[in-house]
């Protein structure tokens, strides 16, 4: 059973508490040479709703009125609830600069194997301290190279995840507005590693204005065709480290 939350979203004050900039959280890998990754098993649904915001999120079916316990996917506030909640339980771990979370993802960075256990070790006794679940099928201890927030990190270098392009590459050519915003919406996540991006974007995001009539020119079929080139040939970038001179 799914919920449809948008007329309560509407109504519901954003919860401005800041969610970590990729690509910030990326750089803090800049001297990992190992790397532990963790997911949340079934992250949300951690979360114990109060009373009240069990009423708010109820659902009305043919058979009866339902009440969520836990806190559902799909709610406005959800995802900066939860980081806020992750930061609150690593606060000296954050602070320090070899834990990375963003939102149910956790990331232990170090620069040998035995420091990788240790700090493993910290982070898996404040997980059972505070009955957390984790997703096994979804953790990857101490490697080398690793695949997360849509990117492959390995030591120094940050490439494009290329099981993500290539999913998005198989699709067919954008037949609408709709399909060529979320087209250029995905490629941008990845603009750092595309050369001259704006330039071949210029014209598609011209189609998806309100007062453009969506038509795929010639030219227009070029820029989509050298944005997905780019994609499958993206070059890996190297990871500054700011505390050089």
């Amino acid at each position: 059973m799914v919920g449809d939350f948008r007329a309560l979203n509407t109504y519901t004050i954003p919860d401005r508490y800041p969610i970590p900039r990729i690509h910030e959280t990326l750089t803090q890998l800049s001297k990992a040479r190992f790397i532990t990754s963790m997911d949340a098993l079934k992250g949300f649904h951690q979360n114990v709703l109060t009373p009240h915001a069990r009423k708010l999120l109820r659902i009305i079916a043919h058979c009866g009125i339902y009440e969520y316990l836990r806190m559902p996917f799909g709610i406005k506030n959800a995802p900066s609830h939860y980081q806020r909640m992750m930061n609150t339980i690593f606060p000296h771990e954050l602070s320090e600069g070899w834990l990375i979370i963003y939102i149910d993802d956790i990331i232990i960075c170090s620069e040998t194997w035995k420091l990788n256990l240790e700090r493993l070790s910290l982070v898996l006794k404040k997980i059972l301290q505070v009955n957390m679940k984790i997703s096994l099928k979804k953790c990857n201890f101490g490697f080398h190279e690793e695949n997360t927030l849509g990117h492959v990190v390995s030591g120094l270098s940050l490439g494009v995840d290329k099981t993500k392009v290539v999913a998005v590459l198989l699709k067919h050519m954008p037949q609408n507005k709709k399909e060529m915003m979320s087209f250029l919406g995905f490629a941008s996540y990845y603009r750092q590693h595309l050369k001259d991006f704006s330039i071949h974007a210029r014209s598609l995001y011209r189609i998806c204005d309100q007062q453009t009539v969506f038509e795929m020119t010639q030219e227009r079929i070029q820029a989509y065709d050298k944005i997905k080139y780019a994609l499958t040939n993206a070059p890996l970038l190297l990871i500054p480290d700011w505390k050089l001179p």
